[in-house]
């Protein structure tokens, strides 16, 4: 058989032709799988660095998940990050990418690009426009580094060779994907977790890691709402909407964790950033605690209005708090023994005392979860003692994973896309001192 070159349009593509086929044959030094956060990031620092680097995603649209986050303004960092605010089998791991790229570095980056920016609840930081500000900026970088980006491109399949054939001596791996097969020295995986599903989010990074012995650690969803018994859930149905400050937790001593947020009432349970945060740490089948009040001793509050006061119970109740949920409340004392639906200077003093401990340490048990479609992240993935905390490469030779798709989940506020930008820098540093050593 008989073969020529072509020339062709596409940038990095050698043509080998016969009377039969025309196949493609591209060469990178690295191929970025994933044009989220993490992806976008990582590709614009790498090619910045040297690398010839080719960013493909199955998605039509890039950074969905930028897109829609923080109501459409991107909660990008918090001003105050450490290791302590990230889940993990392995809670060290994400030490090292953090200190070496910090909240304040990626804000050098916007200042850069003159994006305004503004701190919101607990050092939250969010875009003052929108989100597009944070996606455009991502591929001005990229585009800076001189990134090829394919979309909508799948990936069909991932092979490891260790031949050096196709001219260059990096050449490691093999990628069948919808525009031809690609040769290249390393693959990066920054295709996310399960969370949000349509917008694309699959499970191909898992799959890629089980093809190559990689254990991961079982995924749920993370940052998500809690869901009840729908009969048990029914009377707190009707404060769907109502919203509060309350102390939330969950477990007992060493897996104890509490919060001071926001809760919401849903239809189907609770929601809001103190539901959402206590929801990495919730286990099935075990209680979570609230505390209605922080802050208020009821218990003296609602003593001393007896001796001076003849409200009902929930009129004086709704002095402390929101009214909605004081006369709830209230027509709840028959279910635990007790009538709070009398004047107040009529109640016992053991029925206001078992309303206030009701109140401060309301215990209940979630059936479920929203699951993946309303959960915010995805907890557990690629196992982080097979990967490198400097470098983010797997034990396979010349396959890094960064993002979501590790064993690495961060708190409500901005901690998730932190990590995105630290694991992708991380990421881009070793990929250009392995792969352009002399640069």
């Amino acid at each position: 058989m008989s073969l020529s070159f072509c020339s062709t349009s596409l940038p990095g593509a050698v043509y080998l032709r016969d009377e039969y086929t025309l196949q493609a044959m591209h060469s990178f030094d690295v191929v970025i799988v994933g044009a989220g956060a993490a992806g976008l990031f990582c590709a614009g620092q790498a090619g910045q660095r040297g690398l010839k680097v080719l960013l493909l995603d199955h998605s039509e649209k890039v950074a969905e998940k930028i897109r829609i986050s923080g109501g459409g303004r991107a909660n990008f960092t918090n001003t105050d990050v450490s290791a302590a605010n990230f889940l993990s089998e392995n809670p060290r791991f994400a030490k090292s990418a953090l200190a070496r790229f910090t909240p304040r570095d990626f804000l050098a980056l916007m200042q850069k690009h003159q994006i305004p920016f503004h701190e919101k609840h607990k050092g939250q930081l969010f875009c003052d426009r929108s989100a597009e500000d944070l996606i455009t900026m991502l591929l001005t970088e990229c585009a800076s580094g001189g990134v090829e980006r394919w979309q909508p491109c799948a990936v069909k399949n991932i092979r490891f060779s260790d031949s050096r054939a196709h001219g260059t001596s990096a050449s490691s791996y093999e990628i069948d994907s919808d525009r031809g097969t690609i040769h290249c020295a390393a693959v990066v995986i920054a295709t996310g977790g399960l969370s949000i599903p349509k917008i694309g989010a699959t499970d191909f990074g898992f799959r890629i890691a089980k093809q190559f012995d990689l254990p991961v650690i079982t995924p749920r969803p993370a940052l998500v709402p809690l869901t009840f018994d729908e009969a048990a859930w029914a009377p707190f149905s009707e404060l769907s909407g109502l919203s509060l400050p309350v102390e939330i937790a969950t477990g007992s001593k060493k897996t104890s964790m509490a919060f001071l947020e926001d809760l919401l009432f849903t239809h189907r349970g609770l929601s809001g950033p103190g539901v959402l945060q206590i929801s990495s740490y919730w286990a099935e089948n075990t209680p979570i605690r609230l505390n209605l009040a922080p802050g208020t001793d009821l218990a003296a509050q609602l003593q001393n209005a007896k001796n001076t006061s003849r409200k009902l119970i929930a009129n004086e109740l709704g002095t402390l708090l929101p009214s909605r949920l004081a006369d709830t409340w209230a027509a709840q004392g028959k279910t635990w023994g007790h009538d709070w639906q009398r004047p107040i200077n009529e109640a016992t003093d053991k029925a206001l005392a078992v309303l206030a401990e009701r109140l401060s340490r309301w215990e209940i048990t979630p059936t479920g979860t929203e699951g993946y479609r309303k959960a915010e992240v995805t907890l557990g993935g690629v196992d982080t003692r097979d990967l490198s905390s400097q470098t983010m490469e797997s034990k396979q030779p010349g396959l890094y994973f960064i993002g979501e798709v590790v064993d690495v989940t961060g708190w409500l506020g901005g901690y998730n896309f932190q990590w995105a930008w630290a694991s992708g820098h991380a990421c881009a540093q070793a990929l250009a001192a392995r792969l352009r050593p002399s640069a």
